[in-house]
């Protein structure tokens, strides 16, 4: 008898039916008040050295089906090692194959990031001697959002990421990045706080992740479609960390997520901003060429097309920036699959690549501070 549980923080499936190893029927339940779904997470017990055969019965209708095209699953014994699964989409069903080595085995999208997690490293950054916390706010189930900073220079620089709660790598590229940023001993780091002050909203929509959400948050809201009209009843995430930007100013933003359907890491600008001229285009070349240059994960030949001049969403948070302060505003998008470039047959695309790729940022970060104003 096997065991399938989802009811705990960040956790989402829904079983049809269990009783034979060999065919597990499961489907991935959509967000609370909204149709998305495609982020999934269980436990199963009872399964060492069967072999499991589990379908995912209403793949066919998940928000991003090309994101199941080459797409291998995560799992793990312990919750910190997670490596690639055999998976296979034919005809509206995700089917993953496993034979567990252990008797209980986790399963997801992409290696799971819960709040509990979060707020451990929320307690360890407190104590860092380098970073201020304070919290700005609260979320619609009540959960704070916090908001971290570091340096004392004139430039000011907002890094966030999980607009998307279900695009995971973000918190995993946050841990990468804010443990350099808080290193006293880190070069780049140190010339970084001497010229700018950074601000960080490590997680942006942590009641969609506690939820077990692909992206929206407590009421429903797609939280980087809000940002031209947040409200505090619907989007008080994107609406509180808004009027923290209108305090400070923005020199530099940069947005962390992850895409379903692209294989690589890339980043996003904001063209198509009615504003959009040379030195935003020249900005953001100089930014993706340093970044091409320190990460070997990093490309820039994968990516979204741009909008025609003048068409941008500004409701979208890079759009929303960059047109209303004028500055370098990016997206970077990494996958949930591997990064093409430099593929990794065991683990994909991963926690400790995520962070590396967040450390790698940073030093972009303070090699380009003196030429964003």
């Amino acid at each position: 008898m096997i065991t399938i549980k989802s009811d705990f923080d960040h956790g989402n499936i829904r079983v049809v039916d269990a009783n034979d190893p060999g065919d597990v029927r499961l489907e991935i339940r959509p967000d609370g008040k909204a149709p998305f779904f495609q982020w999934f997470y269980f436990r199963v017990e009872g399964v060492k050295e069967k072999a499991l055969r589990m379908r995912i019965e209403n793949a066919g209708g998940a928000s991003y089906v090309l994101g199941w095209s080459d797409y291998r699953a995560v799992a793990s014994y312990d919750g910190e090692d997670w490596f690639r699964v055999d998976a296979r989409y034919e005809d509206g069903v995700l089917t993953i194959e496993h034979a567990p080595r252990a008797e209980t085995v986790e399963y997801a999208y992409f290696a799971p990031y819960a709040t509990s997690r979060y707020r451990r490293f929320m307690e360890a950054q407190e104590r860092a001697p380098l970073l201020s916390r304070s919290v700005i706010g609260k979320t619609l189930d009540g959960q704070d959002i916090d908001l971290l900073s570091a340096g004392e220079g004139e430039r000011a620089l907002w890094v966030i990421a999980r607009q998307h709660p279900g695009e995971t790598m973000g918190s995993w590229w946050m841990e990468g990045f804010l443990e350099r940023l808080a290193d006293a001993d880190d070069a780049a780091g140190r010339a970084l706080r001497a010229k700018a002050t950074i601000r960080v909203a490590p997680c942006m929509n942590l009641d969609g992740a506690r939820r077990g959400h692909l992206r929206t948050n407590a009421a429903g809201a797609d939280l980087n479609r809000a940002w031209r009209n947040a409200s505090m009843d619907v989007s008080p995430e994107v609406c509180l960390v808004r009027e923290k930007m209108r305090e400070t100013g923005v020199d530099f933003f940069l947005d962390v997520h992850g895409d379903e359907a692209i294989p690589n890491n890339f980043l996003d600008g904001a063209e198509g901003i009615p504003s959009w001229d040379a030195r935003h285009e020249a900005l953001f070349a100089r930014y993706s060429g340093l970044l091409l240059n320190e990460s070997t994960d990093f490309q820039t030949k994968d990516g979204y097309p741009a909008p025609p001049p003048g068409k941008a969403n500004l409701d979208i948070a890079a759009n929303y920036v960059a047109e209303t302060w004028g500055c370098l505003s990016m997206t970077l998008e990494m996958p949930f699959k591997d990064a093409n470039v430099n593929p990794d047959p065991v683990y994909g695309w991963s926690p400790e690549r995520c962070r590396k790729l967040g450390r790698d940022n940073l030093a972009v970060m303070a090699r380009i501070v003196d030429d964003l104003r």
